[in-house]
């Protein structure tokens, strides 16, 4: 449905006992000008590369990306911007989750590495419930330079790490970016170092590990409270 709305999508093939809200992915579709097809379940596997495609399968256009320049420009005048910055989530499923949480909080965009990282794909795009396609993503070839660059625009880099500040007693003020690190090595040594400040969800327990796209959502609502 949010790729539709998006105008993202070429075709959409749906099953023969399409029921529910696969009637009003088909009108929308009808709405859009989208071409519908009706196929059999085989077709449907063969589409999705596997069973679990709840009787509707879409061919979508390749994903846009903005560029850093432009994303800098479009926030420019916005005194309260917020970014994230993914440095080499690997996990597809981990990356729809922050895109989805992204949506949610209304954080403006999402920053990711073109290499050793999860990219923009259809599990990407499922696991986000389709909010992949109303926030702006930029894929960008370093992290630490373009963490240079949202500097001079005035953004304030904070990274999370277990040694860091409790965020409950940070002020999140101004332009704000955020860096959640890998899921197995945290955030990348170099951008600790580079980062204006370091900061930690607190815990009440010995275990110290939290999923990514977890920590990633506590630290947006706590930024917007």
């Amino acid at each position: 449905m949010e790729a539709i709305k998006n105008e993202e999508v070429e075709k959409i093939y749906v099953g023969k006992n399409a029921s529910g809200s696969i009637k009003k992915i088909i009108g929308m579709a009808r709405d859009a000008k989208v071409p519908t097809v009706t196929s059999d379940n085989e077709k449907l596997e063969e589409l999705a590369g596997t069973k679990n495609h709840q009787a509707v399968v879409a061919l979508v256009s390749d994903f846009e990306y903005i560029e850093l320049e432009d994303l800098i420009r479009k926030l420019e005048d916005k005194e309260d911007a917020r970014i994230f910055i993914l440095d080499k989530i690997e996990d597809p499923h981990n990356f729809g989750a922050i895109a989805r949480s992204c949506n949610f909080f209304g954080i403006d965009a999402i920053i990711f590495p073109n290499r050793r990282a999860a990219t923009v794909n259809d599990t990407v795009v499922k696991s986000s419930a389709g909010a992949i396609y109303d926030i702006d993503v930029c894929k960008v070839s370093n992290i630490s330079q373009s963490i240079e660059k949202l500097k001079e625009a005035g953004f304030w880099i904070y990274a999370t790490d277990l040694e860091g500040e409790d965020i409950r007693e940070c002020d999140f003020s101004g332009k704000a970016a955020v860096v959640i690190g890998n899921e197995g090595k945290g955030v990348s040594k170099n951008i600790l170092k580079n980062s204006d400040k370091t900061i930690t969800i607190p815990n009440f327990s010995d275990f110290d590990s939290l999923n990514a796209s977890v920590a990633a959502a506590i630290v947006m609502y706590e930024i917007r409270r």
